[in-house]
């Protein structure tokens, strides 16, 4: 495959579209996915793993309420991923990931993944490249693993922020304040290291991709929201899921 370089892919909805078109189309994928992850959870052959990446203010939990959160809780789990604590330290960097994987009739939602053991720890330089290396090769085993030993489904998204649109939405948290609490000084810090992230982005995209990554423009948060709810139909409608019949005695 290709080298993904993110310079060269637009982080805006393409101008042809119409905002509100989409928007009512993503009204429409919504009602369907609910239908959709009913068959799933009823069925409990097949399970779904989302995971979101981005940086500070990509909008992941915009998608994470906007389309995965109107689906019944009953059947779809949201896992956030912050810094590690102790215990999770003196483990494995993969041990506190696989506790959280989506038994068969889930969907289980990343919300920053395993995959920040290999952006942030070599951004800050935390570990060493051959450690990274390692790691990376480790990822695509677990992913291996899930797929083929517990038919999960891998659904990966990387929320493609422009500099400027990231820049506006920290202030919006220091203004607004129904969001002041998603405010953290150390996200400006984080946003000076934007060429480092990138290339530790494009690298991941390179070598952890066995299981693809979707990139989708996050600047417009409509559109944003419509191309993780497509891909997520267009998944599970390809399941050709039925519910089970009566059981027998």
């Amino acid at each position: 495959m290709a080298k993904i370089k993110l310079s060269d892919i637009s982080t805006t909805a393409p101008k042809k579209l119409d905002k509100e078109v989409i928007k009512a189309n993503t009204r429409e994928l919504i009602a369907e996915l609910d239908e959709l992850q009913n068959l799933l959870y009823a069925q409990r052959r097949h399970s779904v793993l989302v995971v979101l990446q981005g940086m500070d203010a990509s909008g992941k939990d915009g998608v994470v309420h906007n389309v995965l959160g109107q689906m019944n809780p009953l059947g779809v789990r949201v896992q956030p991923f912050k810094a590690p604590t102790e215990e999770e330290m003196e483990h494995d960097f993969l041990w506190r990931i696989h506790r959280h994987v989506p038994g068969k009739g889930m969907i289980h939602v990343f919300n920053r993944s395993h995959y920040e053991d290999v952006l942030v720890q070599r951004v800050h330089k935390w570990v060493d490249e051959k450690t990274i290396q390692k790691r990376m090769d480790a990822i695509n085993d677990f992913e291996k693993l899930l797929t083929e030993h517990n038919d999960t489904h891998i659904l990966k998204f990387y929320l493609h922020i422009s500099p400027e649109a990231q820049a506006e939405r920290l202030e919006e948290r220091m203004q607004d304040p129904r969001k002041m609490w998603k405010y953290n000084a150390n996200d400006q810090e984080e946003a000076k290291l934007w060429k480092q992230y990138r290339k530790a982005y494009e690298d991941v995209f390179e070598q952890c991709n066995n299981i693809p990554w979707t990139i989708v423009p996050a600047d417009h948060n409509w559109y944003k929201e419509y191309i993780v709810a497509k891909t997520l139909k267009d998944t599970l409608k390809g399941l050709k899921m039925k519910y089970p019949g009566l059981k027998q005695k």
